[in-house]
């Protein structure tokens, strides 16, 4: 099936590029969609001859017919990629992602993803999640988090793990280089976490309104002068499990994590060279506990630092 349109030029669009005037007279279709329709033969004169070229001059009383298909599902296919897994059953996988990694398919990345590796290294062994042969994701890493995840295999672990997650009855200990340094050497924070009030694709801290979010910290080592430290290694655990939430919470404690693109500083931020060129935020998964959905045995994972965020601790070692 699919769905087509005739659009007859009039003389205010004589001379006009022919995917320019098609987007104008359907206002539905982005200008460059119009240009793959025509490059990918869907666009032909009343007479029958298909149009294949997005820059042809139209002119007026021409009669086009565009044909727009339906979209295609939106299905992951399996790639081969390379996976550091630490665990696996019939059950559920664990591994170690490493940052750069994107979890689901989106339209800016619609594959090379996780969801695509595990698709291709599972295979059979999905039993299927929701009657679709697929990986559960409980959890997510942002792109450039690196760490320890979780995925289930089937629909009885996919709902064990989420039942976990929801509950927070689980460990999740991250570890993140954060700029400055907290003033205690341990601290509760506790404050409640939305959307941003202007811009929504960011979190925020909001006083009176977002769902309450509980982060434990510690400080595990300071670089630089011990009062105004210019960079500390911290461990924080989840007392929830919110977006962003160890992001958001450690730069309302005026810690952000070093490269965050979003609650981070700007590059020209004045510190050490190594600080202001890192190339992504420095935050890794490095524990996660939980029980087994089917034996309910406890499982603990445990991951190190990746050598980047190695490589960043071994420079600040010798500031002063």
């Amino acid at each position: 099936m699919s769905d087509r349109h005739v659009v007859t030029v009039d003389a205010s669009a004589s001379g006009e590029r022919l995917d320019r005037a098609l987007a104008a007279a359907l206002p539905s279709l982005t200008r460059s969609r119009v240009k793959a329709l025509i490059e990918s033969r869907r666009v032909a004169l009343a007479d029958g001859r298909t149009i294949e070229e997005p820059s042809r001059k139209v002119k007026t009383g021409e009669c086009f017919i565009v044909d727009i298909p339906e979209p295609e599902p939106a299905e992951p296919k399996p790639q081969a990629i390379d996976l550091d897994i630490l665990y696996e059953d019939s059950d559920l996988l664990v591994l170690n992602k490493p940052a750069g990694l994107v979890v689901h398919p989106a339209p800016g990345n619609p594959d090379s993803t996780l969801v695509n590796a595990l698709l291709a290294h599972c295979g059979d062994s999905l039993s299927g999640i929701g009657g679709v042969r697929r990986p559960g994701i409980v959890h997510r890493l942002d792109k450039d988090t690196s760490g320890v995840m979780v995925v289930a295999k089937n629909d009885m672990s996919h709902r064990g793990l989420a039942k976990l997650f929801a509950a927070h009855d689980l460990t999740r200990i991250y570890q993140a280089l954060v700029w400055g340094g907290p003033k205690a050497q341990k601290g509760t924070i506790e404050a409640a976490i939305g959307r941003h009030p202007v811009d929504r694709k960011r979190m925020a801290v909001r006083k009176t309104s977002g769902r309450a979010a509980l982060t434990e910290y510690w400080l595990e080592q300071r670089f630089g002068p011990p009062l105004r430290p210019v960079a500390s290694l911290v461990g924080a655990k989840l007392g929830t499990g919110r977006t962003h939430q160890v992001r958001v919470h450690l730069a309302h404690i005026g810690c952000p994590v070093v490269g965050d693109p979003v609650y981070g500083r700007k590059r020209n931020t004045a510190g050490p060279e190594p600080l202001k060129t890192f190339e992504r935020q420095a935050l890794h998964a490095a524990v996660l506990e939980f029980r087994h959905p089917r034996t309910h045995r406890t499982m603990t994972f445990a991951s190190e630092l990746t050598q980047d965020i190695k490589t960043l601790v071994f420079r600040l070692n010798s500031v002063k």
